[in-house]
């Protein structure tokens, strides 16, 4: 048996390649959008991609069950459980508890394990090869290394209320009735590591155990005394904000992702008219460098999306593909970042990109506002914007700020001034560079805080006392 985990360090995502070596057929568990990795790994081991399945409807991500099918042939399996509300929009053999997928000697086999979501499957695996009994276990976003799937995102972004509760205790139930009456060899692979929003204390080792995490995850004593409220009070506390992205993500996924098919090359775009579309507003410009070089200068109008493992994360946040129908212009060094970066948006839905640019020379260009710490005392903000997550704030912030993260900070403008001056900040200025740049696209006056809340806490403590 083949087991392959591709990760995703932009979306902190797992996906997995299961395939029967005897037989040459491979299943893609969890897939995303840009699906030549799974093809180029079944061909590296001679097996064709028979079967796509996925976990649950996701939130974080566009899912690439769809595309993968389309481009393969591969039968689609998803979950039928969780009743009328949680069912899938598209075509595909539906899964209940119990039942099973073969490819050879290879048995993987649906448990329903609610909580995280009403339909949410984990699948077991059992290599016939060398024993009749299962020794894997694909927990999607229901058991991660040291944590669980947090059970409130149906409220955060599917427009769901206080269904976190009831989520709650499902994945106490799904816990001690499902996870825990599993044999302790039993290997844990899943959906997620750390740096994801799918929970707040997610370990950054890529597998564990049903034994190591009934005797060190920090719910074993709860399951162990019976305390269902203790628990999902632990649960339910501090869980971290959860992108506004999420909530096109659920629904996207649940009626069926796009399909794109094969993506031709993006095509290096003439200065000129880019420049055009520009000031015609057809285009939007993505500019890719760090903050500090943003800086110096930028593109009028432009959204700061740095280049690198972010891109898809920091991507939705600042473009909304429903609402923002401009193709995109990416400045990437050469034509291999321009693409890496697409493949990169199109995980969450962020197809529309018309080509690239190596330089902003010959656009219009402007230098964004900073104030220094020591300035802010005193400055004339409507209102000074912590765009860090709550949990951070509630650590430590600029007195009188205002907490709303930069991966909501475009979809609750109304909580914003609709006038005067936003300061804004975040830790040490790259997020804070990012929502900064959607909002002055938006037209709002933004002046950032020099070195962010990092910097005023340094200077702030630098400062003889009085």
């Amino acid at each position: 048996m083949l087991l392959e985990r591709i990760y995703d360090e932009d979306l902190a995502q797992a996906s997995y390649l299961i395939g029967c070596q005897a037989k040459g057929e491979a299943i893609v568990v969890d897939g995303r959008r840009d699906i030549a990795v799974y093809q180029d790994l079944a061909a590296k081991n001679g097996m064709k991609i028979v079967a796509v399945t996925e976990t649950h409807i996701h939130a974080d991500y566009l899912s690439g069950t769809r595309e993968l099918a389309a481009a393969t042939g591969a039968k689609i399996y998803v979950s039928g459980e969780g009743g009328p509300d949680w069912q899938y929009g598209f075509d595909g053999e539906r899964l209940h508890d119990g039942d099973t997928i073969t490819l050879g000697n290879i048995t993987i086999k649906a448990v329903h394990t609610p909580g995280h979501t009403p339909e949410h499957l984990s699948f077991l695996v059992t290599d016939g090869a060398f024993s009749d009994k299962p020794g894997y276990l694909l927990s999607g976003d229901f058991v991660f290394s040291g944590d669980l799937g947090r059970p409130d995102l149906l409220d955060e972004a599917a427009g769901g209320i206080d269904t976190r509760f009831e989520g709650a205790k499902q994945l106490f139930a799904s816990l001690r009735d499902k996870f825990l009456t599993l044999p302790d060899y039993v290997q844990v692979h899943p959906g997620h590591g750390a740096g994801s929003a799918c929970g707040k204390a997610l370990g950054a080792i890529p597998s564990s155990t049903v034994g190591y995490e009934r005797l060190y995850a920090w719910w074993g004593p709860y399951l162990a005394t019976n305390d269902e409220q203790g628990f999902i009070n632990e649960l339910l506390d501090g869980q971290p904000d959860a992108h506004a992205y999420f909530a096109r993500m659920k629904r996207e996924n649940r009626e069926g992702p796009a399909v794109m098919g094969e993506r031709a090359p993006l095509q290096e775009l003439d200065t000129d008219a880019v420049a055009k579309g520009l000031a015609e507003d057809t285009l939007t410009f993505i500019d890719t460098r760090s903050s500090g070089e943003i800086h110096q200068g930028t593109v009028a109008r432009s959204l700061n999306v740095p280049a690198g493992k972010s891109v898809a994360s920091y991507g939705a946040w600042v473009v909304n593909p429903e609402t923002d129908k401009n193709p995109l212009v990416l400045l990437a060094r050469d034509l291999d970042q321009a693409q890496d970066m697409w493949d990169h948006l199109v995980r969450v839905g962020i197809d529309n990109v018309a080509g690239y640019l190596t330089s902003i020379k010959g656009l219009p260009t402007f230098t964004p506002k900073l104030i220094q710490p020591g300035e802010l005392e005193g400055f004339e903000a409507a209102v000074v914007l912590d765009v860090r997550n709550k949990t951070e704030h509630k650590a430590g912030h600029v007195p009188g700020s205002y907490q709303l993260s930069g991966g909501r900070v475009m979809w609750h403008l109304d909580e914003l001034p609709a006038g005067g001056t936003i300061v804004s900040y975040c830790q040490s200025g790259v997020r804070n560079s990012v929502a900064a740049s959607a909002l002055r696209r938006a037209g709002y006056d933004v002046v950032e805080l020099d070195g962010s809340y990092a910097a005023w806490n340094a200077w702030r403590n630098s400062v003889p006392a009085a």
